[in-house]
């Protein structure tokens, strides 16, 4: 049937309790339209879901309110506001720089007139929330031809319209407090995800009128969704790792609203999925969220899930999905078993038993996101703030380290101290992995804080720096790492917070010590002792080469290389020979990107052979203890390769240094074809010129296994890992490169090569290795062409030089190419302006 301008089409209405109600299987008609016209027949059955709300806990609900809007290209949950680090002009808001289709409704559930309360006109509205006396709506708006959402109030009649907060960050996802204020998502942190090209928003919060804006959340990832609960905490999303996997965990936390208290409510233990949107349920305990899997998905969709604290945060037997099929989003709880969600152009109601009910489908241009009704509610319980004015520090209280889940084989005794140890936010960042932070171990760099004592009966006491991202290492009398921290805690300015154990059960309550006090409460509070003369934050060519230079080199270069291992500084596409080196021969033990909470003495100090070999464990290689301790806080803090986000590369300096194998390998495919194949022919339908060295031959692969645990190795070959097999990290020098490799491999070892594959080339006049030898140049002049990290020309990019102007770092007209620029300096300047100089609210 061909619509009509002006009418609605498919309209059903059916008397319930004496009301006329207009079910909008209703297609609402035109961009403007204000009502739906009553249509000429009338049912009896009312949908029992709907009949069971309006007699029940919707009685009073006339009105819901939601938002349209166009959506956004990207696949995250998150990449949803601002611009895309690359190219400041490619928009990752809704309609992606375009004109959007977004606008504010108010649907009549009963009578199915639809009101336009905001029309943007080609700008965007999302987030609505309904006021506590339900006679306004707080939510966030984009105005046309600008790039940034604020904060916004307008009556529920569509008047008054009042922005709240401006300037040049976006603040959205906000929702009312029971003290008056204002609770808020906001890119005010100045930082970028961590493993992805878009800004970071984290919780902050705002008076009434939008004044005194301040962060209360020191998250270097996203926080999304804050509601409050009704015992005054706000319930919210937290993404985080800290030495694990960057796309399992995004849980459900709390924290008091002034920041206070951050406590994990539900999911910090478990992962492949976001838990979004997440709300009280009424006349219970018991909230909904949307579990978004795995990574999540765009627009927040995802299953309905009802969700119970009573088991403590990670049974998940205690969360049962309201639905199956067709992804949701943004549920409303109004009982236990009614509930409002958005679905593609709907709205839908869901019961607590799987059943799924159409009340509102949109018919014009645009998704359906945040239905909500326009009900009056009670307020929250009050939380009085416990953050004190004065310097920006608080206290910590561990009760007992050796409480804790993952602990085997610890005996009481063995910890000694606490590693004091801070993950650093990012000014840019450019891709999905860690790019050349490290080898996909940490994705931000980690500083030292310092060490502070453990007493003999497991407690400490310590102040600590507020709002930073702080964990925690324990360490035995060597300072060897016994277990470490993988997820994250802080302090607010003058808060004392304690926590019971080490990864503690969070249904364990502290023990009550019947003759004395914990030992660390009878002084006062430690200072973290730093390391003096040390940097705080290590980077591998400046602090770990130099000591590998002086104790390695001279068996581990290119005129001897021992063992087959080179630990040179040469750059090879990303990293340093000696760095991969390092992680291939398992020499190195760090996060490996998993799943958290490993047992004891798995990463870090303990668990890292170049510490012991470096002892004077290995022939006559024995470092300095200033040498040691140097290595020593490399490992801890991730062992990252540079020790500057400067060095992050942005796309085409990616492409620059990706681009520089595959041109290479392109000419060793055609020398391959006709002088390696005899060896390394791979296997039928496999060749590929970036497989090099074309599959290891069985004499290879057998040395290979000799030299590495077979378990691990098999693991590594399984996973397609590069170090089961040669790699172009190792086999391109672009330092010096006639030193590649893949050059030396195949020489004759009477002119100076390995001799490892006989003597393909017998000697460098030969015209297929200078064939390769001319490639391997050129892929290099492409590297420094860029200026790229680690190479002679390194300049920063003009991202990096952008984003530190932008946060007041830099000053505005500042020039790489004429100004001089410290990288490890300018870090240190931003990471300081993040800082809060004093306490307060």
């Amino acid at each position: 049937m061909k619509r009509m301008p002006g009418l609605a089409s498919r309209l059903c209405t059916v008397p319930v309790r004496g009301l006329l109600l207009t079910l909008a299987l209703c297609q609402a008609a035109g961009p403007d339209a204000r009502a739906a016209s009553a249509p000429e027949n009338t049912g009896t059955n009312a949908p029992p879901l709907l009949r069971e709300a309006l007699d029940g806990p919707m009685r009073d609900v006339e009105h819901i309110i939601f938002c349209t809007r166009s959506q956004y290209d990207d696949p995250h949950w998150y990449a949803n506001i601002g611009y895309y680090c690359d190219d400041e002009q490619q928009k990752a808001y809704p309609g992606n720089g375009q004109p959007d289709v977004s606008k504010l409704y108010k649907w009549n559930l009963r009578t199915g007139e639809l009101a336009v309360l905001l029309d943007p006109r080609g700008g965007c509205v999302r987030d609505p929330q309904v006021h506590y006396d339900a006679g306004k709506i707080l939510f966030s708006y984009r105005k046309a031809g600008t790039d940034f959402f604020h904060l916004y109030e307008i009556g529920v009649d569509g008047a008054g319209l009042r922005q709240l907060t401006d300037g040049a960050f976006d603040d959205y996802e906000p929702t009312y407090l029971a003290d008056g204020g204002i609770a808020f998502v906001s890119t005010r942190c100045k930082r970028w995800v961590n493993c992805w090209k878009t800004q970071v928003g984290v919780l902050h919060r705002c008076g009434s009128d939008g004044g005194d804006i301040r962060s209360i959340s020191a998250n270097t990832e996203h926080d999304n969704t804050p509601w409050p609960l009704p015992d005054g905490r706000l319930l919210f999303m937290r993404w985080e790792y800290v030495d694990r996997s960057q796309v399992e965990f995004h849980g459900l936390w709390t924290m008091n609203p002034d920041g206070t208290s951050p406590a994990t409510y539900f999911g910090n233990m478990h992962p492949h999925t976001v838990m979004l949107g997440a709300k009280p349920i009424p006349g219970s305990d018991k909230v909904v969220a949307c579990f978004s899997p795995g990574h999540g998905a765009n627009e927040h969709a995802g299953i309905a899930t009802v969700v119970s604290p009573k088991a403590g945060p990670d049974e998940p037997a205690f969360a049962k999905p309201l639905h199956q099929g067709r992804w949701t989003r943004d549920p409303y709880a109004l009982s236990e078993r009614c509930f409002l969600a958005a679905r593609d152009n709907e709205i839908v109601l869901l019961d607590g038993s799987g059943a799924v009910e159409v009340l509102y489908r949109h018919a014009v241009e645009g998704g359906v996101h945040e239905p909500r009704p326009v009900v009056a509610r009670p307020r929250e319980r009050l939380i009085q703030p416990r953050t004190h004015p004065g310097p920006a520090v608080g206290r910590m209280i561990l009760a007992d380290v050796y409480l804790g889940r993952n602990l085997p084989g610890v005996a009481r005794g063995e910890i000694k101290k606490l590693l004091i140890l801070e993950s650093l936010p990012k000014p840019v960042n450019f891709s999905g992995g860690p790019d050349l932070v490290s080898w996909l171990g940490t994705f931000t760099l980690e500083r030292a804080l310092g060490t502070v004592p453990v007493e003999s009966d497991g407690s400490a006491y310590f102040e600590a720096p507020s709002d930073r991202q702080l964990f925690f290492v324990a360490l035995d009398e060597r300072d060897l790492a016994v277990k470490r921290m993988q997820s994250w805690c802080n302090v607010r300015p003058g808060e004392v917070v304690g926590c019971v154990g080490c990864h503690e059960p969070r249904t364990r309550a502290p023990a009550n010590r019947k003759t004395s006090g914990l030992e660390a409460m009878a002084r006062a509070p430690s200072r973290i002792e730093p390391f003096e003369g040390f940097p705080d934050v290590l980077d591998f060519t400046r602090d770990i080469q130099p000591i590998l230079d002086r104790h390695c080199v001279s068996c581990h270069g290119y005129e001897r290389r021992e063992g087959g291992v080179i630990l040179t500084g040469d750059l090879g596409p990303e990293w340093s020979h000696s760095y991969f080196t390092l992680f291939a021969r398992l020499l190195v033990a760090d996060g490996r990107n998993g799943l958290g909470n490993q047992p004891p003495r798995s990463i870090g100090s303990s668990a890292s052979r170049l510490l012991r070999l470096a002892e004077g464990g290995h022939y006559d290689a024995k470092v300095s203890p200033r040498e040691w301790r140097t290595l020593w806080l490399w490992i801890e803090t991730g062992a990252p390769y540079a020790g500057t986000y400067a060095a992050l590369r942005n796309e085409a300096q990616q492409a620059a240094a990706s681009g520089a194998p595959g041109r290479v390998f392109a000419e060793r495919l055609e020398v391959a074809r006709q002088r390696c194949y005899t060896c390394h022919k791979p296997p039928s339908g496999r060749e590929d010129p970036m497989e090099l060295p074309f599959y290891p031959s069985a004499e290879r692969m057998n040395r290979a296994k000799a030299s590495r645990p077979t378990a691990v190795y098999e693991r590594l070959v399984q996973e397609n890992d590069p170090a089961a097999r040669l790699s172009p990290h190792i086999l391109l020098n672009f330092t010096r490169p006639e030193h590649s490799p893949l050059l030396l491999g195949p020489l004759a070892k009477t002119a100076g090569g390995f001799g490892s594959c006989g003597e393909v080339f017998r000697d460098t006049q030969d015209p297929d290795y200078r064939r390769l030898l001319g490639a391997i140049r050129l892929a290099r002049e492409g590297i420094e062409a860029h200026q790229c990290f680690g190479t002679p020309t390194f300049r920063p990019n003009r991202q990096y030089i952008r984003e530190l102007a932008r946060f007041g770092v830099l000053p505005a007209a500042f020039d790489p190419a004429r100004d001089p620029l410290d990288v490890f300096a300018a870090d240190q300047a931003y990471w300081r302006s993040l800082w809060p100089s004093s306490g307060g609210h």
